[in-house]
C-alpha cells in the first residue's frame, strides 16, 4: 500500500541574507504499510484569534506526517478538541479506534512570553504517556513544537525523534551561463532558511561540526580550491586549508576539534587530519591511488574513504591516527562516499551499477548491500542524527534537488527548490539544550 502526502511548506525570509526566498516542496511519496493513527488536536490560545503566534498542532502534526510513519487524524473528524485532561472523554476516542491523542494549550505570559503546555495521552487505558509545560519566546514556538513531535515519535516508535534538527546545503541558480551558488542551512522541515555564503564560484561539501553550531565546506573563491570553517550564528570565518593542489572533503571528528581532509599537496590526493586548535596536520593514508571523501566513526577511532587503489571505487577504513587500511566493500564495481550511521554499525554509499548510481547501505564484515534509493543518480548521502533516515541529492524535474529514505527502505520523501537546483546536502546534529 503507497501513502502519498504532499506538504508544501512557505519558507520565511532567510536571517543573513534578508532577500533571499525560497519555496520547498516536501513530499511523503512513500510511507509505512499501517502509518500510526494519532490525534493532534488544536491547541488551546489564551488571547484573540487574530493573535495566535502560531498554530502548534500544525507544525507538530506535519511533523509526523512527514515522518511517513504517522497518519495524523483530520480536526473535522475529531470528536472533541480538548485542551486540557480533565475534559478529555476518553470513550469518545476509543469508539473511533483513536489510541494516541496530543492534547495542549498555548498562553501569552507577557511581551514576547508564553507558556507551552503538552499532554501524549493513551486513551484506551486513559493514561498519560508523555508531557511538560515550558516557557518560550515568540521565536522558540516552532522549535517547541518540533521537541513536542520529537517527544510524540520516541514515546510511539523507540526511537529518538530527529524533527528538532537542521540541514545544510548549497543552491545553484542559472542565468545563461552563468551560476550563483548559495550555502544555506535550514531547519528540518524545511522553514527558517539562512544564507551563509553566496558566491559565483562553486561551493561544496558542507560537514556540520558536533556542536551544530559550525559549518566547514571548500569554496573555489579565487579559482582555487579551500577549505573553511564558519560560525553560524555570527558568520565569522576562517580559511583553514588552501595547500597547493587539491583542498576538499571536510569532516569534524566527533570531538569537533579536528578536520579529516583530502589533499594533493604531495601529488596524490591523500586523506589528512588537521587539528584545528593547534593548526598540526598529519597524513592518514600513504598510497598512489586517489584516496578522498572521509567520513569519522562515531567513536573518532577509524576514518573511512573512498579509494581507487584497488582499481575502482571503493570504500576503505583505516586508524585515525593512521596505518594499514582495509576495504570494507566488496559488492559490485562503484561504491564511494561513505558516512557511518550514527551507531557505528553500517556506512551509507553512492552504489553503482549497471549505469545507475543509488544511495545504498551495508554493515561491514557481514555482506550485502541494501539498495534504498531508486533514482539514476541519487549522490551524497547524510544520516539523520538518530539514524533513522538518509537525505541526499536525485535528480528531479528542475535538476538536482533533495529526496530522504528511511534506512528500512519504507519511507521515500522528496524536497525540491521551487528556484534552482540544491545539492550536496548534510543533515545537522541534535540541538543542545535537550
Amino acid at each position: 500500500m503507497r501513502k502519498v502526502v504532499v506538504l508544501v511548506l512557505s519558507l520565511l525570509p532567510a536571517v543573513l541574507v534578508p532577500q533571499a526566498f525560497a519555496v520547498i516542496d516536501i513530499t511523503v511519496t512513500e510511507g509505512v504499510e499501517q502509518p500510526l493513527p494519532v490525534a493532534v488536536v488544536p491547541f488551546g490560545w489564551s488571547g484573540p484569534a487574530d493573535s495566535q503566534p502560531i498554530f502548534m498542532e500544525s507544525t507538530i502534526g506535519n511533523d509526523l506526517a512527514r515522518s511517513g510513519r504517522f497518519a495524523p487524524m483530520e480536526a473535522k473528524d475529531m470528536p472533541q478538541t480538548p485542551t486540557e485532561f480533565a475534559a478529555v472523554n476518553f470513550k469518545d476516542w476509543r469508539m473511533l479506534g483513536m489510541q494516541n491523542v496530543v492534547i495542549g494549550s498555548l498562553r501569552e505570559t507577557g511581551p514576547d512570553s508564553y507558556e507551552v503546555e503538552f499532554r501524549l495521552l493513551n486513551s484506551f487505558n486513559g493514561s498519560q504517556l508523555a508531557g511538560f509545560r515550558v516557557p518560550a519566546t515568540r521565536k522558540q514556538l516552532r522549535r517547541t513544537a518540533h521537541r513536542i513531535a520529537d517527544i510524540v515519535f520516541e514515546k510511539l516508535t523507540g526511537v529518538r525523534g530527529a524533527f528538532d534538527t537542521r540541514i545544510a546545503y548549497v543552491t545553484v541558480k542559472k542565468t545563461g551561463s552563468n551560476s550563483r551558488y548559495s550555502l544555506q542551512i535550514a531547519d528540518a522541515d524545511g522553514f527558517n532558511p539562512q544564507v551563509l555564503l553566496e558566491s559565483d564560484e562553486p561551493l561544496l561539501s558542507p560537514a556540520w561540526a558536533p556542536d551544530g553550531k559550525r559549518l566547514a565546506y571548500v569554496s573555489f573563491e579565487g579559482r582555487t580550491t579551500s577549505v573553511y570553517v564558519q560560525d553560524i550564528i555570527t558568520g565569522q570565518r576562517q580559511k583553514v586549508a588552501a595547500n597547493p593542489g587539491i583542498n576538499s572533503a571536510p569532516a569534524f571528528s566527533p570531538d569537533g576539534r579536528r578536520l579529516a581532509l583530502t589533499l594533493s599537496m604531495g601529488g596524490d590526493p591523500e586523506i589528512y587530519v588537521l587539528n584545528l586548535e593547534t593548526r598540526g596536520l598529519y597524513q592518514v593514508t600513504h598510497d598512489r591511488s586517489i584516496d578522498t571523501e572521509p567520513s569519522w566513526s562515531p567513536d573518532g577511532s577509524r576514518i573511512a574513504f573512498t579509494s581507487d587503489r584497488g582499481g575502482g571505487p571503493q570504500i576503505y577504513e583505516a586508524s585515525a591516527q593512521g596505518g594499514p587500511a582495509q576495504r570494507l566493500s566488496f559488492e559490485g564495481s562503484y561504491n564511494a562516499r561513505p558516512r557511518y550511521a550514527p551507531d557505528g554499525r553500517s556506512i551509507a554509499v553512492v552504489h553503482g551499477r549497471d549505469r545507475r548510481y543509488q544511495i545504498g547501505v551495508f554493515a561491514p564484515g557481514q555482506g550485502g548491500l541494501e539498495i534504498l534509493s531508486k533514482s539514476r543518480l541519487d549522490e551524497s548521502p547524510s544520516f539523520a542524527p538518530n539514524g533513522s533516515m538518509i537525505i541526499y541529492t536525485t535528480v528531479g524535474a528542475r535538476g538536482s534537488e533533495l529526496a530522504a529514505v528511511s534506512t528500512d527502505g519504507h519511507v521515500h520523501q522528496r524536497l525540491a527548490l521551487q528556484d534552482g537546483e540544491v545539492r550536496e546536502p548534510a543533515w545537522g546534529p541534535f540541538l543542545s539544550g535537550q
